[in-house]
Order: C-alpha cells, then structure tokens, then sequence
C-alpha cells in the first residue's frame, strides 16, 4: 500500500482524466445527437449498462463505476462514424479488457488472500479506472486525432482521415496486460525476479516479473489488440502495432515498479498511467518512423 502522501497523484490523474473527458463527451453527444442520435442512445446506454453491472458485481465502488462509464462512452463516441455498429466499435476491446482482466483477478483468488495480495472486496475506485483507461481514453479522444493529423507527422494520400486507433489500442493492451500478468504470475509464477536484478523475491512486490505472469501478459494484450483492430475496421498492421505497444508498456510498468515505485516516488496509479502512456507513445513512434502508409491504415 503507497504512502498516505502519494495519494495526490492518484488525485491528479483523475483531474487530468474526469473533467476533459467529460468536457470532451458533452460535445460528441451534442455533435451526434444532431447527425445520428443511435450512437448517442447506444453509447450512453451500454456504458450505463455496464457501469450498473461493475456495482452489481462489486467490481468497482460507485465512483469507479462511473467514471468507467464515461470513459466507455467517450471511447465509444470518440471513434464512432456514419456507419455506427454497436459491436463495430471501442466498447469490444473494451469489453476484452473487462472479462480478461475480470477472469485473472478472479483466478486463485484463494492464494492471494493467503499471500496478502488480493484486490480490496469492494473492488476498484476511481483513480484506479482513470489510471488503466485514462490514456485509452485520451488517445481515443477525436481533438487529438485532429491534432496529429495536422502535425504533418502522417501522410494522407490526400484520403479523408480516420481516427488513429493504434495509441489507444495500445494503451489498453497494455492495462490488460499488466492487471493478467500480475493476478496470473501471483498464483502459477513461483518466486518472482526483479526485473532490475534478476534476484528472487516475494509476489507481489513491485516491480517483481515471473515467466508464467509476463507470457500471460503478452497473451492478453494479444487479444485486447487483436478484438480492437477487427472491430475498428482495422488491419493486421493495427494488432501489431498495438501489440507491440503494449508489450512494451508492459516491461515499461515492471521497470518503474523496480525502480521509482519501489523508492515511493510514485505510487501504483501513476506507475499504470505511465505505462499506458508509454504504450500509446512507442506506437506513435512506430507510426512516425512509417510516414509512407496511409493513416488509414492504422
């Protein structure tokens, strides 16, 4: 548990996540409502559903089930077009990243407890969610993807552009990726190894890596990528893309967990939102080093 002095970072994460997000969705919902209300009706429904089912299932306290739906629904929202299909759209990596995520925390539930690792029964908060989803979100954002394509920095082909879903998918990967490896590494990895040593240590402690846990990981950013780039029309370029983002934002997390959060720099929540956003980054990077593809294409 991080000190009682770090929680103004989980604090800030949800001031830099909440209120945009919120602002952001405020002005989808007025846009769609105006070109194709369904997505609207859709959007706000299903995240509304699924945030009643996180409650229902205490997976989350009442302040993480609704941040998690406006964070659905801005995803939703922020990537949705004239041909809007419920299950063509960012609630099914979304929805990967639920079950997969919700099926590790579960497994061995038995072992966590006796080692003293398992999650709170009230399940997440808040700044949890923002820390997991908050830069997916971000990514997802429609402003951004005005932003980047008026950087210059991806070629058109002179095509009407796409949103960039790479970033987003990414950092979704890797949220997936770094909740499995950790529930999965904690029941069937044995002694964990510091990433930074290589010595043996206790599960559970930061920054700590096992090979059960980190081939669990890469599994589920795998398919987190893999539903994303089917449902957003995407290509065999977008999985990889994602993929290899979140992997990286994977070993990212266990290296400022050994290092940073370990010396109580920083503390859980801004080690995930970091290392979503390194996932997000290293995939921006990997488009930029590209620029000859459409965007389109990612």
């Amino acid at each position: 548990m991080p000190p009682r002095s770090l929680n103004w970072q989980s604090k800030l994460i949800l001031l830099l996540v909440v209120p945009w997000t919120a602002l952001s969705l405020l002005f989808q919902v007025q846009w769609f409502f105006a070109h194709g209300p369904n997505m609207v009706l859709w959007s706000l429904g299903i995240s509304a559903a699924l945030g009643l089912l996180a409650l229902a299932t205490r997976a989350g306290t009442p302040a993480a089930a609704a941040t998690g739906a406006l964070l659905t629904a801005s995803m939703m929202l922020g990537v949705a077009d004239a041909s809007f299909q419920p299950w063509r759209s960012a609630i099914v990596p979304v929805l990967a990243f639920m079950v997969i995520t919700s099926l590790a925390t579960r497994y061995g539930r038995d072992r966590k407890q006796r080692l003293g690792t398992a999650e709170d029964k009230h399940g997440r908060v808040a700044a949890q969610v923002a820390a997991n989803l908050g830069v997916a979100t971000l990514a997802f954002d429609p402003w951004l993807h005005v932003w980047l394509i008026n950087s210059g920095l991806f070629y058109t082909r002179g095509i009407a552009p796409m949103p960039i879903v790479a970033p987003a998918l990414a950092a979704l990967a890797e949220a997936a990726a770094d909740t499995v490896s950790s529930e999965i590494g904690q029941v069937l990895g044995g002694r964990p190894f510091m990433l930074t040593t290589f010595r043996r240590v206790d599960p559970g402690t930061d920054g700590a890596i096992s090979l059960a846990g980190t081939l669990a990981g890469i599994l589920a950013a795998a398919a987190v990528a893999a539903s994303g780039a089917w449902a957003l029309h995407g290509s065999v370029r977008v999985f990889l893309l994602s993929w290899i983002g979140g992997i990286f934002g994977l070993f990212f997390d266990s290296l400022l967990g050994a290092t940073v959060e370990r010396a109580r720099w920083l503390n859980n929540d801004a080690v995930n939102f970091l290392s979503t956003a390194s996932a997000a980054v290293f995939t921006l990077v990997l488009m930029a080093a590209t620029p000859h593809h459409a965007i389109t294409d990612f």
